[in-house]
């Protein structure tokens, strides 16, 4: 599969996008390259080979839960520059 100048300009065109020839030309060869490679790898025999999401097998290392005392609310809202009925209170941002 083959892209042309023509496919690159009406793509840059939807998306807003201002192309000079060059430019144009530029891509057009940039996404044929792109296109090959993906035709390559279409070659691979790939039969007896098992689908994976990783290269590499790892899983997540999670740490035990600790039950530990933290501060009481009262103290966290000592730190707060405004606080109103056990809440931090924040200027308005939306209208």
């Amino acid at each position: 599969m083959k892209i042309q100048a023509e496919e690159i300009r009406k793509v840059a065109h939807l998306a807003r996008l201002e192309l000079s020839e060059k430019e144009s030309q530029q891509l057009t060869g940039d996404m044929n390259n792109v296109l090959g490679y993906i035709d390559k790898l279409a070659e691979l025999e790939t039969e007896n080979v098992e689908p994976t999401s990783h290269a590499v097998p790892a899983t997540n290392a999670f740490r035990e839960d600790i039950c530990r005392d933290f501060f009481s609310a009262e103290e966290g809202l000592s730190n707060a520059p405004d606080s109103e009925d056990g809440s931090f209170k924040v200027p308005k941002v939306i209208e």
